[in-house]
């Protein structure tokens, strides 16, 4: 099994695969070379398919310098690294391990590549030569989303599902999680926790939970209080501190009990113009629906309880959960199954979790994951510019609405349902895998070929 903590890691903006997960192989490579690193003269980056066509707009070549420069997404300090990013393109110049100096220039070892590497959307390979031009060390990397990178090898050896941690409770699908938790007489969430201990102590999984949560107010935060129009070209005027300011000064909620969606839409606009900027959040599972969780969260603890940290073990374990299912017997990436395996994904474990919390049935629970993913089949991946604005930011928005919807639904449905959460998670991967590669974040087709004229005022 995964862990939770698999599938909610803290990174930095505006995307896991494309951003995180080229920082963090750029990271490894650095530490394969360390004992060889007095021969290295230059590296060579090769950027393909989605890392290539929508790199750019992502910002995976400055990932890769960044993680080179010895950073990782979960503890970079994003201003000092970004000025020596800045410094290394500039100068041509680059510190590996901080004490090897060696020539790197970003228009000509850094290139991008508009065809596939074999096992996945998401391919990219390092090469370091010695002074000679005679290779020292080649490896191939594929982020196959929520900010996971795996080697050639690796990418093979997961496939035939080894590595795996054993756990109390082990499942592979969502029909044998629900018979484990009726065998032993356990909620979805309290299994989810038990097999959690496998991985780290109960004391380790409170400090985790209270840090997710404090990392996703404190990006709200920012969102709330930052103005300005995003980087990137299109003039996207960040909406989350206008809204507040309406929202806190309307006084019409008793006549317009639909202004909870407004403080919904709020919440998610918040972290995911955090996360276009470039900004810390939190994968869930995703960085392109990192804003969905946090809205659901805040919904619940705005309008129905105040989270303590008990519930937010249940949540982020319940949607944990689902999120392995889909990681595992599907995909969380866009650039292989479309935008389904992001928002999709993320609307579907809030849908659980909220269901959760609201005190739903093990059977409700998967019931309402299942609902938030059909209506997101086909949802297709093709931001505008390769950059995570247009239609990424509302369309995080819409999943919070549908995840809550999806959950009352089950809430007020009986214990059973025609189509089970198994069947739909394998009909996402097979849509997915239909979809024409144009939809699948190439920037190629749907809104991202659409041109675009300047806003009229």
């Amino acid at each position: 099994m995964l862990s939770i903590f698999d599938i909610y890691k803290i990174g930095i903006g505006p995307s896991s695969s494309h951003t995180n997960g080229p920082m963090i192989a750029g990271y490894n490579f650095t530490h394969l070379i360390a004992p060889m690193i007095n021969k290295v003269n230059r590296i060579q980056v090769d950027l393909y398919g989605s890392l290539s066509l929508t790199g750019k707009g992502h910002h995976t070549d400055k990932a890769v310098i960044l993680g080179l420069l010895g950073n990782k997404p979960e503890t970079i300090k994003i201003n000092i690294a970004n000025n020596k990013m800045k410094t290394v393109i500039k100068n041509s110049k680059l510190f590996l391990l901080g004490n090897r100096v060696i020539d790197f220039k970003y228009k000509s070892d850094i290139i991008f590549h508009s065809g596939n590497l074999p096992l996945h959307e998401n391919g990219m390979t390092i090469t370091a030569y010695d002074l000679f031009g005679s290779i020292i060390l080649f490896e191939t990397y594929y982020s196959n989303g929520g900010g996971f990178i795996t080697t050639a090898k690796e990418f093979k050896k997961k496939k035939n599902n080894k590595d795996l941690i054993s756990v109390e409770f082990p499942f592979k699908s969502a029909s044998e999680m629900l018979f484990q938790a009726k065998k032993h007489g356990l909620s979805l969430g309290n299994m989810i926790l038990r097999n959690e201990l496998s991985f780290r102590t109960m004391r380790s999984i409170d400090r985790k939970v209270k840090n997710l949560w404090k990392v996703m107010l404190l990006c709200m935060k920012r969102g709330f209080e930052t103005e300005g129009i995003l980087e990137g070209g299109l003039n996207v005027t960040r909406r989350a501190p206008r809204l507040l300011k309406k929202l806190k000064s309307d006084e019409s909620f008793d006549n317009d009990p639909m202004v909870i969606m407004d403080w919904i839409n709020l919440f998610a606009f918040a972290v995911s113009e955090e996360n276009a900027s470039g900004g810390q959040i939190v994968t869930s599972p995703t960085n392109g629906s990192a804003g969905i969780i946090p809205a659901v969260l805040m919904y619940y603890n705005k309008f129905i309880k105040k989270l303590d940290t008990n519930q937010l073990k249940d949540f982020f374990a319940v949607s944990g959960a689902i999120g392995i299912l889909y990681k595992t017997n599907a995909s969380i990436s866009g650039a292989e199954v479309g935008c389904q395996g992001e928002v999709g994904v993320s609307s579907s474990m809030a849908a659980a979790s909220l269901t959760a919390l609201r005190g739903g049935t093990n059977n409700q629970i998967c019931i309402a994951a299942e609902i938030a993913m059909e209506h997101s089949l086909g949802m297709t991946c093709d931001p505008i510019s390769g950059l995570v604005q247009v239609p990424c930011i509302e369309r995080n928005a819409m999943g919070a609405i549908k995840a809550i919807n999806a959950s009352r639904i089950a809430l007020k449905s009986s214990n059973t349902c025609l189509i089970s959460l198994d069947k739909v998670i394998n009909t996402m991967y097979q849509t997915g895998k239909d979809i024409n590669k144009r939809y699948r974040e190439t920037s190629l087709g749907g809104l991202a070929s659409i041109y675009l004229e300047p806003p009229h005022e």
